[in-house]
């Protein structure tokens, strides 16, 4: 697991039996701030069962809440009792669970917030998809794009960020932003906002079987200026998910996106 230090990081790997095949690139934006993507991409054997765990984290307001969850979320999860029985219940609390532990820390994590979008495959063949805020995951059936997470944008969630006592404003130019300030409604950490915060995920999950080719987990960096079938069609035509990750991230860059751009493909048939 790398932490986004440099202005582009990038590699690659596979399953142990080398079925599914995986690849990343992170590429800094033009912001004059570090780098603020962290993600994972590797596979672990856990109580019998192989484990690919894929995660992109999106800070904002510095880096220390998306770099804390790179080295907790997915643990949690997997640490929670009742994963291999109930994996929706588990990946809900340990969403709940690292926010509160974020929230608590604070003073050493300091205001600044992340999006997550986590993906664990097990053993191959399920595949179980959650996230919070605007991170998206996106899995290829026979080359058509199907979208697994659900962008979390203020617009969108109006009713929920009012109901805390929120608001969403609209200014001309920009878009819509929690209290004033932040594009997406719901986050890990933003203690200032948390009030009118969710923390809680969406989860899905599919089948993975002989008609699901692809899994695609982009920043939002990516899907500003990109389509979900548009990302599908790029990185399907490149065997090598890392250089198919590679020219995702450049062709953000290519299309003008401003924001850090993350991108991790997983093959999921050889």
């Amino acid at each position: 697991i790398v932490g986004g230090r440099s202005s582009c990081s990038s590699g690659k790997g596979r399953s142990h039996n080398g079925v599914v095949k995986y690849g990343f690139a992170l590429l800094k934006g033009k912001a004059n701030h570090p780098m603020e993507d962290y993600h994972v991409a590797k596979f672990t054997q856990l109580q019998g069962h192989e484990l690919g765990l894929f995660a992109i984290y999106d800070g904002h307001l510095g880096d220390s809440v998306p770099a804390y969850l790179q080295k907790h979320l997915l643990p949690n999860i997997l640490k929670d009792e009742e994963f291999w029985t109930d994996p929706n219940r588990s990946i809900f609390r340990a969403y709940e669970k690292t926010d509160q532990a974020i929230l608590s820390h604070s003073p050493d994590l300091g205001r600044g917030g992340s999006t997550a979008v986590t993906a664990i495959l097990i053993d191959g063949r399920k595949l179980w998809v959650a996230n919070v805020g605007d991170s998206r995951a996106v899995l290829s059936k026979n080359g058509q794009a199907m979208q697994m997470s659900i962008d979390h944008e203020p617009s969108t969630e109006r009713g929920s960020i009012e109901n805390r006592g929120g608001f969403v404003s609209n200014l001309p130019g920009d878009v819509a932003r929690v209290n004033g300030q932040l594009a997406v409604s719901r986050a890990f950490g933003d203690k200032n906002l948390k009030l009118h915060l969710r923390s809680d995920p969406d989860i899905q999950n599919a089948d993975i079987n002989s008609n699901t080719d692809l899994l695609i987990l982009a920043s939002d960096g990516l899907w500003k200026v990109m389509s979900n079938q548009e990302a599908v069609d790029i990185a399907k035509k490149t065997k090598d998910p890392q250089r198919a990750a590679k020219k995702l991230a450049a062709e953000a860059l290519n299309r003008d996106s401003k924001d850090d751009i993350s991108c991790i493909v997983v093959r999921l048939k050889g």
